[in-house]
């Protein structure tokens, strides 16, 4: 199949996706590219392009957020904007220790995040994907 077929048949099928289904497909992109990038350790370049990308999809997500058609809950958002932060740090982390383990917690957020929407369409993300503290896993 040629490019350009390949490429009309992605952009018709973004068309026909909800905007939900959008996202699901986002946190599981960021999640495979993190994964690719945990398994290679040896490639700063996959290394960073992985958390360039989810870093990215997190701004948007704070800045969705802050805009005022956004009309979610003032809980919800302030749930939301909490694991933006938490992500945000943990990205930091990441990228100074350019540690592949370091991967993990990101990619298991997205994963979340992207189950959640698929297969429960009403509930709000941060609720499902929220880091548990010590204190709540015991």
């Amino acid at each position: 199949m040629s490019k350009d077929k390949v490429a009309a048949y992605q952009q018709q099928q973004k068309r026909s996706l909800s905007p939900r289904e959008v996202e699901a497909m986002a946190f599981t992109k960021a999640a495979v590219l993190l994964d690719e990038a945990k398994q290679k350790t040896g490639s700063i370049e996959e290394y960073s392009k992985a958390l360039r990308f989810n870093h990215l999809l997190w701004t948007i997500i704070q800045a969705d957020l802050t805009e005022p058609e956004n009309n979610l809950p003032d809980e919800i958002k302030a749930n939301i904007m909490s694991l933006t932060i938490f992500v945000d740090k943990q990205t930091t982390k990441a990228m100074r220790s350019s540690n592949a383990a370091d991967l993990e917690v990101l990619i298991n957020i997205n994963r979340n995040l992207a189950a959640d929407l698929r297969t429960n369409p009403q509930a709000a993300p941060a609720e499902t994907a929220r880091p548990q503290s010590s204190s709540e896993s015991a």
